[in-house]
């Protein structure tokens, strides 16, 4: 995997088109993106983006990581924003370029949903009004919670999740129960603390994700949970783009490094 630049991307990035702040449709008062990295996801993509609530979010952001099938197309015929990457920049890069487009056109909450149609886009009105109703300025997703589920899930990622948020509470002292799920909602303006950079190579791939929730809660953000429903359709269990060992140890890392000082 070869990293773009970051004016390469910024460049991507910005000649995006957006809505007008002015104009976009708002739940309690807030604008939300949802953020959809996507690489290959053709017969999937589509179904995600179609099932998020239109009334209460104004953007659904695919991201579509150097596809080489019609992920783009199915994404945009669905009535997603698309930002291409030209060539694929891992799951964190991916994920990265759809925060930076939010925050960058001023949306007030950032949603990070999967690509592949596992997340039920449904939870995301609880989970605002918990983000809300709480005043908290992160919320995680979890599938272990009481209401939480977690359909066809395999033994080896119940495992993960189990180890790696025992990890997280321990190391950390946040009693996140399920620290690796993707679902997530936070505001927008902790992408604006300068002790937060999503911008460091090491980030590309998995770790982004677990690396932004370690941060909040190490820097005293309000961070809750929230229970949400993930489906692992059947085909999934056999073409999980995720490595055995590898992508294991590229989501484990972030709490290592971190609590080590080796990264920032």
């Amino acid at each position: 995997m070869e990293p773009l630049s970051k004016q390469t991307l910024l460049g991507i990035i910005d000649k995006t088109p957006a809505t007008s702040p002015a104009e976009r449709v708002r739940y309690r008062g807030r604008s939300i993106i949802v953020v959809m990295p996507c690489w290959n996801e053709e017969g999937k993509v589509g179904q995600g983006v179609s099932r998020v609530p239109r009334d209460m979010i104004d953007t659904v952001c695919v991201v579509n990581n150097g596809s080489i099938d019609r992920t783009a197309e199915e994404a945009r015929e669905a009535g997603a924003t698309v930002i291409d990457h030209p060539k694929n920049q891992g799951a964190g890069g991916g994920i990265r370029s759809g925060l930076v487009y939010g925050r960058r056109n001023e949306f007030d909450l950032l949603a990070v949903l999967a690509g592949d149609n596992q997340d039920d886009p449904e939870d995301l009105r609880h989970v605002a009004d918990r983000l809300i109703d709480d005043d908290l300025d992160y919320v995680q997703g979890s599938r272990w919670m009481k209401d939480g589920q977690r359909i066809n899930m395999t033994v080896s990622r119940k495992a993960l999740t189990w180890i790696y948020s025992f990890l997280f509470a321990r190391f950390f002292g946040a009693p996140i129960s399920d620290a690796t799920n993707g679902f997530r909602l936070f505001k927008a303006e902790i992408l604006d603390d300068s002790r937060i950079d999503l911008w460091q190579d090491w980030l590309l791939a998995y770790e982004l994700e677990p690396y932004l929730l370690i941060k909040t809660c190490e820097l005293g953000y309000r961070v809750g949970e929230e229970p949400v429903k993930k489906t692992y359709h059947q085909d999934m269990r056999d073409n999980t783009k995720m490595v055995p060992f590898q992508s294991w140890w590229s989501i484990l890392r972030p709490i290592f490094y971190l609590r080590l000082g080796i990264k920032k």
